[in-house]
């Protein structure tokens, strides 16, 4: 086994923390709820971000339209209190498993999921509807 094949083994099947982070810096994190198992949001986290959450336990983000890290719920009060978190096969992508808190939110439009819309497709093209409930209850 070459070096470089040992080294993408040792990150998909060892036990050791090797998070990958792209030319950007960031890696996608998939925020879901803990007790519903819904998908609430993407985000990204940079090194800053993941390292603030594995250390208190809210969650935090790289916000890239203001380029700062970002801690879930400061502005909207819709906080993240992170359950558990796994890696992908490659470390470079998260799924963080939440309690919400505040209003039970996550999306900036005041809905609890950021996926609210199914995408459909017909004659006419592509098109968007409205799926679940559009609050944040």
């Amino acid at each position: 086994m070459s070096p470089a094949s040992s080294g993408a083994h040792d990150r998909e099947e060892g036990l050791a923390f090797q998070p990958k982070f792209g030319a950007d810096g960031l890696a996608t994190c998939v925020t879901i709820d803990a007790g519903r198992g819904e998908v609430l949001m993407v985000a990204h986290m940079n090194a800053e971000a993941l390292a603030a959450t594995l250390a208190t336990g809210v969650v935090h983000y790289w916000s890239r339209s203001r380029g700062a890290l970002w801690r879930k719920g400061d502005t909207s009060g819709q906080t993240q209190r992170l359950i558990e978190m796994r890696v992908d096969c490659d470390q470079d992508a998260f799924l963080a498993f939440v309690a919400v808190g505040g209003d039970g939110g996550a999306c900036h439009t005041g809905r609890r999921s950021c996926f609210y819309r199914r995408i459909e497709t017909g004659p006419a093209g592509p098109r968007l509807t409205f799926v679940g409930t559009t609050g944040s209850g």
